[in-house]
């Protein structure tokens, strides 16, 4: 008897628990980096600059439970906006699920493994650097040169 399929390949991102939504982040750490919005054609721009409360060898926020209120420009990612976040990695499971596709092979829930991200090379850096450590005029200097669309 074979068992049944994964909740992720059972349900909609709309039809998740809180624990199922929660435990489909891969822990990459990417949502976390600063972007930098290009004003002349919208081209946004990875820097290997973090947010403040990122915990970069944990690829974890410090402060989850209060990072909305501590931090008022952290996005919020739900079923209901997944869709128009264009600076999403494209290898975020969110993004992936809400295209229709499956969890790449590296993922956590996969290999039980946290590490495989990072085994994986999808991972953010743990030489990232803190946003409160970085002069905001010189955030254009920290461009790793991903762009995104």
């Amino acid at each position: 008897m074979s068992s049944p399929p994964p909740f992720w390949e059972q349900k909609s991102l709309e039809d998740m628990s809180h624990d199922e939504w929660e435990v489909l982040c891969d822990g990459c750490g990417k949502c976390c980096l600063v972007l930098l919005q290009d004003e002349e054609d919208d081209a946004v721009y990875e820097t290997d600059v973090c947010c403040h409360l990122f915990d970069p060898v944990r690829r974890r926020c410090t402060q989850y439970d209060q990072r909305h209120d501590l931090v008022p420009t952290c996005v919020n990612v739900t079923p209901d906006n997944i869709e128009t976040l264009s600076w999403m990695p494209d290898t975020c499971a969110y993004r992936l699920l809400q295209e229709g596709k499956g969890l790449p092979d590296w993922h956590p829930l996969l290999t039980g493994r946290p590490e495989s991200v990072a085994d994986a090379g999808v991972a953010v850096s743990s030489d990232v650097i803190s946003e409160r450590k970085i002069d905001v005029d010189h955030l254009y200097q920290r461009v790793t040169g991903r762009r995104f669309p």
